[in-house]
């Protein structure tokens, strides 16, 4: 095991891998997965820092990166800029970590720039296109259809149908209301909307 562990290819690679987690995980919180993963290769890669020669300047980038991503996920007009910042930081500290002879790392340097690319192309993508996601207001959100009008489909009343906006809900209603109907959405009530009729 040690031998695997001890191998500055081998730790880099985990060492990468366990930053991914911990940056997705600080990105969707909750499941623990994530995390859990994170600690796994971080405790992995944490073995091999220990034994291997590293250089601290990097090792105090690589975990600096962490603050320009935080920014990046609380800042909506300027995350590109700390979101690139980040991958930057992440991508030349894990690189320069294992201290090798000169200025090259000890890690292969081919394999340097393939997981780089890889890494931080991937960083970009998925936590651009997640933020966006957190940021955009869902297409169906029950909430901003109180207020709106349709026609009931079925008759309503414990439970029923009415097009609204162009889409089929699940409806329910105080009184009876026959089917052909205009009804008017009064409330949300977990994912069904609560609607009444309006008078002709």
């Amino acid at each position: 095991m040690d031998i695997v562990l001890l191998n500055p290819d081998v730790a880099y690679l985990i060492l990468v891998g366990g930053v991914l987690l911990t940056l997705f995980a600080l990105v969707t919180p909750g499941s623990g997965i994530l995390e859990f993963g994170a600690l796994f290769l971080l405790t992995l890669a944490g073995y091999s820092i220990y034994n291997l020669s590293s250089n601290i300047w990097a090792l105090i980038l690589l975990v600096a990166s962490v603050v320009p991503f935080g920014m990046a996920i609380r800042n909506t007009e300027r995350h590109k800029l700390y979101l690139g910042l980040s991958i930057i930081g992440v991508i030349i500290g894990s690189a320069y970590l294992f201290r090798g002879d000169g200025w090259l790392p000890s890690v292969n340097i081919w394999l340097v720039i393939i997981v780089s690319l890889l890494t931080g192309s991937f960083l970009w993508v998925s936590t651009t296109k997640t933020l966006e996601a957190m940021a955009s207001i869902p297409k169906h959100d029950l909430g901003t259809l109180v207020g709106d009008t349709g026609e009931a489909k079925t008759d309503i009343h414990k439970e029923g149908s009415a097009q609204i906006k162009g889409e089929l809900w699940t409806v329910r209603s105080k009184k009876p209301i026959p089917v052909g109907a205009q009804v008017r959405v009064v409330e949300r009530k977990g994912f069904s909307l609560i609607v009444e009729e309006i008078d002709a």
